[in-house]
Formats: C-alpha cells, structure tokens, sequence
C-alpha cells in the first residue's frame, strides 16, 4: 500500500505476508520523530526460517543498527542493536510454525535493553547511555538496511508474517507489556500504531486477515 496523501490504515486484524527469499521486497514504516531518549519496540511475527533474519530496522544517517532486531541461527540468539552496539539473549523457545510476541525496551539515561519474549522477560543489559538516538529514521520490516534505506542481504530477509508492530518513544511499563503479550487491551504506540499506519509496500507483500489461515473448517 502507498500512502502519499491517505491517512494511516487500521491493520488491526491484518498480517503482512513476506511470500519470498529476497533482497527487494519490504515494507516502510513512518514516523516523523527524529530524536529518541527511550523506545519500546513490539510485534508478532510467525516463520519457519532456520536461517539468520532481521525482525525490525530502524537506520538513521549515523547509525544503519539505529535499533535491530535480529535472529542469529548460528548461535540461536536474538540480538538486539542500539546505536550500533548490540545485546545478546539466548535461552528463549523460537519455535518454527508458530506465532511469537517479541518486545523490546531502551533507555538512553541507563543504557539498559530489555527483552520480552512471549510473555518471558530477559535480564536487563547495558549497550551504552548518553546519547540518543537521532537523525532521520528509515524503518524497514523484511530486510536488515547496511545503509540508510538499503544495502538489504539475500540471506538476512524475513519470511512469513508480521503483525501487531508497534513503537513507543518511552519504555512501556511491565503491566503495558504484558497486556501486548496477552493481546488485551494496552496503548498503542504512539511512534509506529498499527491501528494508524503510515506505511509503502516494495516487491511481493500480502495484506491479509490475520486469523484465516488458522480458523478450523466446523
């Protein structure tokens, strides 16, 4: 979908459908924020890729790991990039087939990542304070940006679904968290709203109804 003059769409019950291996295909979020004290990053995101992928990418002119989510098969981890300096977590269940809720938390003034990983918290880990995170943001789902807004790696692109992004700029309280988790009701982000979305499809992505592909025939 491109936007231009449209308002933001409610993808409330639609999932982005990533069909192909490829290094074109993505979709660009909006926001017109440029600075970043703290964020909270969500989604939920379903693939049987066994291969390293990015989950989210934000590039800034400075930083191209302005915030990374990414899974590293190889060591079974799921980084997590600030600035580009990065936190790794393993020990989590990223079961193939089956629908995730990932949430992550920043702060600039303690340095400290956070992950939540269907409803499981990590510890907390420091990957630098002082400064935040600034300049133009290009945020991208289905590829991992080297540059601003390109430079996307065959081998680093996502495959399956997307649904649910949100982003916050401030860290979200535990309970917020884990209302994302259960799917209740909680506040949706005030930088990237999946209710509201100013967002362009590139390449070969489906809109589709999040819940038809695992509704049972009666």
């Amino acid at each position: 979908m491109l936007t231009g003059d449209v308002s933001p769409a409610d993808l409330s019950d639609t999932m982005l459908t990533f069909p192909l291996e490829t290094n074109t295909a993505h979709v660009r979020l909006n926001t017109p924020r440029q600075n970043f004290g703290a964020v909270t990053v969500c989604h939920r995101s379903f693939t049987d890729l066994k291969r390293d992928h990015s989950l989210f990418s934000l590039a800034t002119p400075t930083f191209f790991n302005g915030i990374l989510i990414f899974w590293d098969a190889t060591n079974k981890e799921v980084e997590l990039h600030i600035r580009n300096q990065n936190a790794e977590y393993r020990g989590f269940d990223y079961k193939p087939n089956m629908w995730h809720s990932i949430c992550t938390t920043w702060d600039a003034g303690t340095g400290l990542v956070q992950l939540w990983f269907d409803g499981q918290p990590s510890v907390r880990k420091f990957v630098g304070s002082g400064a935040n995170i600034t300049g133009s943001p290009i945020i991208i789902l289905g590829q991992e940006q080297d540059r601003h807004g390109a430079a996307f790696e065959l081998k680093q692109s996502f495959v399956g679904m997307m649904s649910d992004v949100h982003m916050w700029d401030y860290t979200l309280s535990v309970c917020e968290i884990q209302k994302y988790m259960d799917q209740t009701s909680f506040t949706p982000g005030n930088t990237l709203n999946w209710r509201a979305l100013d967002y362009q499809t590139t390449g070969n992505i489906l809109e589709e109804n999040r819940f038809s592909h695992v509704q049972r025939c009666p």
